[in-house]
């Protein structure tokens, strides 16, 4: 048990170094996430309608960016499932999370980027798996398998882009390190009526 969490507290100590800073200082991490994105899809279709490359201020976001709701949003996500590249953020959306309709009973898709991905849904895996083992460094949580129940996905008609539950779409996407402490396996997890 000494060794593996070793291994752990030293993959994770940058981790914690990260949340600590975002707590010392809020506002200006999430400026800096901000502005991060704003460059990364300032040449998106979306980011050229809303002057992306004029935005230097948090103020000049909240005047030239409006608030939407999601079916004044809906058609640049069409557009994205569509296979459309560039539309909200850089490169081609390969994924899709589908709600489960909520304000409208109408499902919604939720774009997923490789960056989203990683930067969004697994960085909070990481950050759990942190804070977890900060707070009880002599835990025996990573010698044991995990219990994994996921969701399935499909193709979206002609396109190459896939849509389904969010679950399905981390499992499908997780790396080969995270895969072996998982059960039921990848291909298991993912069917639909397992």
């Amino acid at each position: 048990m000494g060794i593996v969490n070793k291994i752990m507290e030293i993959m994770m100590r940058s981790r914690m170094n990260i949340i600590e800073e975002s707590i010392k200082n809020p506002v200006g991490t999430q400026e800096r996430v901000l502005f991060e994105n704003i460059k990364k899809a300032k040449s998106t279709i979306y980011g050229k309608e809303f002057h992306f490359d004029e935005i230097k201020t948090t103020h000049k976001f909240q005047e030239q960016v409006p608030a939407v709701h999601y079916e004044d949003f809906q058609p640049y996500i069409e557009l994205a499932r569509k296979g459309e590249k560039d539309v909200t953020w850089h490169g081609k959306i390969k994924w899709f999370a589908k709600s489960s309709g909520t304000t409208n009973a109408k499902s919604k898709f939720i774009p997923i980027s490789n960056e989203s991905l990683e930067d969004c849904h697994y960085a909070a895996g990481k950050t759990m798996f942190a804070l977890y083992l900060n707070a009880y460094p002599e835990t025996d949580i990573f010698m044991h398998k995990n219990l994994r129940i996921g969701g399935s996905s499909e193709l979206y008609q002609k396109y190459d882009t896939r849509f389904g539950d969010l679950s399905a779409i981390l499992i499908d996407n997780l790396p080969f390190y995270a895969e072996m402490k998982n059960i039921p396996n990848r291909e298991i997890s993912l069917m639909s009526d397992w």
